[in-house]
């Protein structure tokens, strides 16, 4: 049988491969509410011809990937069973996909071709969709590459349409959706430890906040200047921008944003060991919180933050100022209530209570939850970040316990688990 060669070269264009189409598509049907379950085995079913014609929901979600029609891909609906007397009707033309970037199954509006149709509010809201699809697969699996191209693709696309903005208002909220749309991409590389590529990212996304006008954008980027900054070991710089995301103008209008500046700032104290000023900033942020107003229409990148990851920060802080019980009871409060699929969160909050057991020196207990958060990671590569935190657990458990048994069961399977890409 002769493969769908069409498919195969909208994949060669959009720079996608087996693994990232299947990521692409699931984050599309994880966006409409369905459950992923596109796998490699199914992509190469669908180049070699053996399925012809994907189910609903998968066909879906694969046009709206390549913003085209499942035909145009290559793919031939079963032909109709057709009575002695029934006469073919007129060919229907099916409707235009407004779709979503190259390689994410995010919305974003797609124009006819050689259509001078100016741009509206109604294609930055499909625009807009788009990044709940990318969060979605982030708060799946993490950052990683196809997600990062995805988020690119999506800012040139509304930066193409803001040339043909209806109006100057209209201009600048394509600018702000560029910001994230670039803004989420720089935190891909950033989850991933690409540090080069999210610094330059980074500065990219905060010029496009300014051409939006975007308070909301300007602190998002400035949150991940301080985790940049963190992993870059440039301390002071982390304080420096959890100040700034403190002076934007949405921690004025809505206390959980301000609540989060507070918990990056308090972060870049505790690693300069200023104990009085990380709690005082860590009260501030408890304070912020709890007079947030949950429900809130907010953007999805800000889904993550709530009293969960406010107490996994305050783990964080705790554990470096030198008080692991209390590392310990936040990363239990921070594990009680953060979402099970937000799998990549889930597991670093994992590996930050197995770092506090271990400066308790309750090693087997240490190693075995350290273990678990592989676990919940199976059947996906390990984020650069998560990587990062299990080498610090590593390194401190042999300088703990070399010669421990347990612990040299734990190393063992961490050689193990670290060689998964």
């Amino acid at each position: 049988m002769k493969g769908n060669e069409r498919l195969k070269g909208f994949m060669g264009e959009y720079g996608l491969t087996q693994a990232g189409l299947a990521d692409a598509v699931n984050a599309r049907l994880l966006h409409s509410g369905c459950e992923g379950t596109v796998s490699d085995r199914t992509i190469r079913n669908w180049l070699s011809a053996k399925t012809s014609w994907p189910h609903s929901r998968q066909r879906e979600a694969l046009e709206a990937v390549f913003a085209t029609t499942a035909e145009a891909l290559g793919f031939r609906p079963p032909l109709p069973r057709l009575s002695s007397d029934d006469e073919p009707e007129p060919p229907v033309r099916r409707r235009d996909f407004l779709a979503a970037t190259s390689g994410a199954a995010a919305a974003v509006a797609v124009p006819h071709v050689g259509s001078a149709c100016r741009v509206g509010a109604s294609d930055v809201l499909r625009l807009r969709s788009g990044l709940d699809a990318l969060m979605a697969l982030d708060d799946h699996r993490g950052g990683h590459e196809s997600l990062k191209l995805t988020a690119l693709a999506g800012a040139r696309e509304a930066l193409e349409k803001q040339k043909r903005g209806a109006t100057q208002r209209i201009r600048r909220r394509l600018f702000s959706v560029a910001a994230d749309y670039t803004a989420t991409a720089a935190w891909s590389a950033l989850d991933a430890r690409r540090t080069d590529a999210a610094q330059h990212l980074l500065g990219r996304a905060l010029y496009l906040a300014g051409m939006g006008q975007d308070p909301m954008a300007e602190i998002r980027v400035w949150n991940s200047y301080a985790m940049l900054a963190h992993q870059r070991r440039e301390y002071r710089e982390a304080v420096d921008s959890g100040l700034a995301a403190q002076a934007t103008a949405m921690t004025k209008r809505d206390p959980l944003f301000a609540s989060l500046a507070h918990a990056r700032t308090a972060l870049g104290h505790s690693t300069l060991g200023d104990r009085q000023a990380a709690l005082r900033s860590l009260g501030c942020a408890e304070e912020a919180l709890r007079r947030s107003e949950p429900g809130l229409p907010r953007p999805s990148w800000m889904d993550f933050y709530g009293p969960s990851e406010l107490a996994a920060i305050t783990a964080i802080v705790r554990d470096r100022l030198g008080d692991p019980a209390a590392a310990e009871a936040a990363s239990h409060r921070a594990l009680a209530g953060i979402p099970r699929q937000f799998r990549r969160n889930r597991a670093l909050a994992t590996t930050r209570l197995a770092l506090a057991q271990l400066h308790q020196r309750d090693i087997d207990q240490a190693c075995a939850t350290a273990a678990t958060a592989f676990a919940l990671m199976s059947g996906h590569p390990i984020p650069g970040r998560l990587r990062s935190l299990l080498g610090d657990y590593h390194r401190d458990l042999i300088t703990l316990a070399p010669d421990a048994s347990v612990a040299r069961e734990w190393a063992d399977r961490y050689r193990s688990e670290w060689s998964r890409l």
